[in-house]
């Protein structure tokens, strides 16, 4: 059975208007098919659709990234990649199900595939914690992750949490630690990593896998520090504000493109990407594929540079650069003309001010 969001009252009314016109059995006994009206319901389906989903609010889209039906990791980890191996354990405490990890092969190419799971059904959910990954978890990922780096295979994570588990013995068995180790392990990588938020990509959860090189959205897929009713609960001490909040945090993929944080979208099919699971599957499998092609000639060091340099760019006008310099290998911030100028003035604020009176006072004696 479809799940339906609260604004798509009306393409549910049509599509079981769609349905019960397929049905070659009425009221009467056997009937005749109308064809023609089902093509023209389904064009008039097609027409809300894209009128609804092309103008989706912040809140909405978060709406969509939570749907019921939307494709997991499981889905596609089977339908992108080949020969995968499952691996489990953090060789520590134990074995997370909200994280499938293992190695498989894109186009006949090794590459480490990690993926947060939310389940497909009650039961599933619950085994897998609705995607929310506990220490165990995140250690179990820097296992595999450096494993991968010894080897010289690249890492490919697919996001989708609400956020990292928040229990009494998630915390007891360092559940910030294991989120911190996660980030520094991934920035630290020498192999080109690739993630792709395809649901929530929800708060330290999500950026201790999501810390790579590219970092791709899907075109209804969020990416926020805290979930809009959190960050209402804080602002306005109102659950119902979740609108505003949504709004305000640039959650979306379009207001993180621009920003600058992501490097890509991945558009989705018309009506969200559980309409069509199988077309969305190819898109990202492309996008892998091209991003995959173009570290090939890159070596560890420009990897792990171009990954640096990726993040300390955010929020920067230009950003870092390697220095040139030989006694210093680090990276070096290049800042625009105008900002130097603005700095410079700040700095000699006082010599200006001076400057400008004594200007000022030159100019009064003239005219007088």
């Amino acid at each position: 059975m479809k799940n339906y969001l609260d604004f798509e009252k009306e393409i549910k009314a049509l599509e079981q208007e769609v349905d019960d016109l397929k049905s070659p059995f009425g009221s009467g006994g056997i009937t005749e098919v109308d064809t023609e009206k089902i093509k023209n319901t389904q064009q008039e389906i097609n027409k809300k659709l894209e009128d609804i989903y092309d103008n989706l609010n912040s809140w909405q889209k978060t709406q969509v990234a939570r749907h019921e039906d939307r494709p997991r990791a499981n889905y596609y980890i089977r339908k992108i990649f080949s020969k995968f191996t499952l691996l489990s354990g953090d060789r520590y405490f134990g074995d997370d199900k909200s994280v499938i990890a293992g190695f498989g092969l894109i186009e006949n190419k090794s590459v480490l595939i990690i993926g947060q799971e939310k389940g497909e059904d009650l039961n599933s959910r619950i085994e897998r914690n609705f995607g929310m990954m506990r220490p165990e978890g995140y250690r179990k990922c820097i296992r595999l992750m450096k494993l991968a780096d010894k080897f010289q295979i690249p890492v490919i994570t697919f996001i989708d949490t609400p956020g990292a588990y928040p229990g009494l013995g998630a915390e007891q068995r360092g559940q910030a630690s294991a989120i911190a180790n996660s980030i520094e392990c991934s920035m630290s990588l020498s192999v080109p990593n690739i993630s792709i938020i395809i649901g929530e990509g929800g708060s330290g959860g999500a950026i201790a896998l999501a810390s790579s090189n590219k970092v791709i959205m899907l075109e209804n897929s969020i990416y926020s520090v805290i979930s809009p009713e959190g960050c209402a609960s804080i602002l306005w001490r109102d659950p119902s504000k979740s609108l505003q909040a949504a709004e305000a945090m640039k959650l979306t993929a379009k207001d993180l493109l621009n920003l600058k944080i992501i490097d890509e979208i991945i558009p989705e099919p018309l009506g969200g990407a559980h309409r069509d699971p199988e077309t969305i599957a190819n898109e990202i499998k492309y996008s892998i594929i091209k991003h995959l092609k173009g570290f090939e000639n890159l070596s560890k060091e420009e990897i792990y540079d171009h990954r640096k340099s990726k993040f300390l760019q955010i929020g920067r006008d230009q950003g870092f650069s390697k220095s040139s310099s030989l006694s210093d290998q680090g990276l070096s911030y290049k800042e625009s003309g105008i900002n130097k100028l603005k700095s410079y003035i700040i700095k000699n604020k006082l010599v200006f001010a001076g400057l400008s009176l004594v200007i000022f006072a030159s100019i009064l004696a003239l005219i007088s």
